[in-house]
């Protein structure tokens, strides 16, 4: 296994732990990853987690920017400065923070979603609602069909 794959939701406990799904700790022991960080999706209310992979797909960006630049600036806060490292203990569990509640509105209950090289933290509800819309956008676009409720002549 070399890829975050699947979706598995947990509970969390009274401690606010929650268990890394067994086939992600699979992928993050075969990667070699020793350290998770985690950061705020841009696009939807979930966090992405990875190891250095997920680092570095943000430093190659700011690598063709001005250093002096905005864009490189606003790079920098986004990767470094409002990120977070996340601690997992010897039973594969990860603290859900008030930083990961904040963002993701995400209570008693945490969906793991593999994204290939990194996962996400989803609240379980809205995952299952954005994963049954996104399905049936890719049907329509396979169709060359609108989805229900689309108007005639509007984007997808």
């Amino acid at each position: 296994m070399d890829r975050f794959l699947s979706n598995f939701v947990h509970n969390i406990d009274s401690k606010g732990r929650v268990s890394i799904p067994a086939a992600f700790r699979q992928v993050i022991a075969a990667r070699g990853i020793r350290e998770l960080f985690t950061m705020r999706s841009l696009t939807h209310p979930v966090m992405d987690v990875g190891g250095p992979e997920l680092m570095e797909r943000f430093e190659r960006q700011m690598d063709g920017e001005d250093p002096f630049g905005e864009a490189y600036q606003d790079l920098s806060i986004f990767a470094f400065g409002d990120g977070a490292y996340l601690k997992s203990d010897s039973e594969g569990r990860i603290l859900v923070t008030d930083f990961i509640r904040t963002h993701t509105g995400i209570k008693d209950r945490v969906a793991f979603v593999g994204a290939r090289g990194f996962f996400q933290l989803w609240e379980p509800d809205y995952f299952e609602a954005y994963r049954n819309e996104a399905r049936a956008r890719l049907m329509a676009a396979r169709s060359g069909a609108r989805p229900a409720g689309s108007p005639p002549g509007s984007p997808e």
